[in-house]
């Protein structure tokens, strides 16, 4: 079979090479006669794949023994509710950096919660950039400093994270594992895995120890980090499926080199499509200004709508998916995660330089 040219922004696309692994396994998981989504969580084949997930995302991002790595489902969207609920308390304010439609979620659901303040914000510009921002008021009622690292609809990235004396959160479901960071200086990083950990279903929260406390009696069980931290994410049934293909995911990324070499390869790619957008003389325009273009999710926009329209089915007739920007802002997205093969992204460039001279 042909695989597509896949561009999606998530659930996106997962390296090859672990599609076969899953496929060489899947009726028979380690000579148990069963499919790894048939194992008993509570198995001991099960959890040498869930404790490996765990500790190979420690290994490759470098996770100290002050942080847990923990394993939740609900996506990026349920942790817009449990951060608040766990860390928000009485008298204390969440701070809130929005860059776009995730950030505004977030703090929509924190405002449920608690006090809540927005200390940056580029809305008035359109997300076209990261904002700046100073962090000295925070100290003495913060609860935390929320941002997007990255932000799918817009195309902008976080390129250095603010420094903060309260805990730094960063929700990273689009672009962790995509450059090296700092673990060290975040108090909490969750991401959702469906664009460069896995697929659907599973939410990785890297969390520092001591912001971990016992709840509230009000606090539903399932929402308390505590439950899931004394449980080793073992609670109740865990996506095991999900877990299976995120630890060969993190394993791949081991094999290709390494979270710098990645690194590496998504600045080429990235380098590649800006470059035609650059060159175009403003046929393609891209939304994000310059120093804040993201790596991870390339946007831009043709002089029309009807040439967008034609490119867009064009590509698809000529096996490209996922090329439609998000429907809040239109024009088109490319989003080129880890798992993208760089030839994938030199088809693209040459098509919209195809394109372009054609029109």
């Amino acid at each position: 079979m042909t695989r597509a040219l896949n561009f999606n922004a998530g659930p996106a696309a997962l390296p090859e090479a672990v599609l076969q692994e899953a496929q060489k396994h899947l009726l028979n998981f380690n000579g148990t006669g069963m499919s790894v989504m048939e194992l008993s969580h509570r198995s001991k084949e099960y959890e040498e794949v869930h404790a490996g997930a765990q500790q190979q995302l420690r290994k490759l991002l470098t996770i100290s023994e002050e942080y847990e790595v923990l394993l939740l489902q609900g996506g990026a969207s349920l942790q817009f509710s449990m951060i608040p609920l766990n860390l928000l308390k009485e008298g204390k304010i969440g701070y809130y950096v929005l860059t776009g439609s995730w950030s505004e979620k977030a703090l929509k659901e924190a405002k449920k919660v608690g006090s809540t303040a927005i200390i940056a914000s580029s809305k008035e510009e359109q997300y076209r950039s990261i904002p700046s921002l100073k962090t000295e008021p925070l100290d003495e009622d913060g609860a935390y400093l929320h941002i997007t690292s990255n932000n799918t609809i817009y195309g902008t990235e976080w390129k250095s994270y603010p420094s903060s004396s309260i805990p730094l959160i960063a929700d990273m479901s689009s672009d962790i594992l995509s450059k090296r960071i700092n673990v060290e200086q975040f108090g909490l990083i969750y991401a959702g895995a469906q664009k460069n950990l896995g697929p659907s279903g599973v939410t990785v929260v890297i969390m520092k120890k001591d912001l971990i406390t016992t709840p509230d009696d009000h606090l539903p069980t399932m929402l308390s980090y505590e439950t899931y931290s004394k449980n080793q994410s073992l609670y109740n049934t865990p996506p095991t499926f999900s877990i299976y293909l995120l630890k060969l995911v993190l394993d791949w990324v081991e094999h290709e080199g390494g979270i710098e070499a990645l690194e590496k390869r998504n600045q080429e790619k990235a380098k590649i499509l800006y470059d035609v957008i650059d060159e175009s003389d403003r046929f393609y325009s891209g939304h994000a200004i310059p120093d804040s273009r993201s790596n991870m999710n390339v946007t831009f926009t043709l002089p029309s709508e009807e040439k967008t329209k034609e490119f867009l089915n064009l590509a698809e007739e000529k096996g490209f998916v996922g090329l439609n920007g998000h429907r809040s802002v239109g024009g088109c997205r490319a989003s080129i995660y880890n798992a993208v093969p760089v030839d994938h992204v030199v088809q693209l460039a040459e098509f919209m330089k195809w394109f372009k001279a054609r029109s």
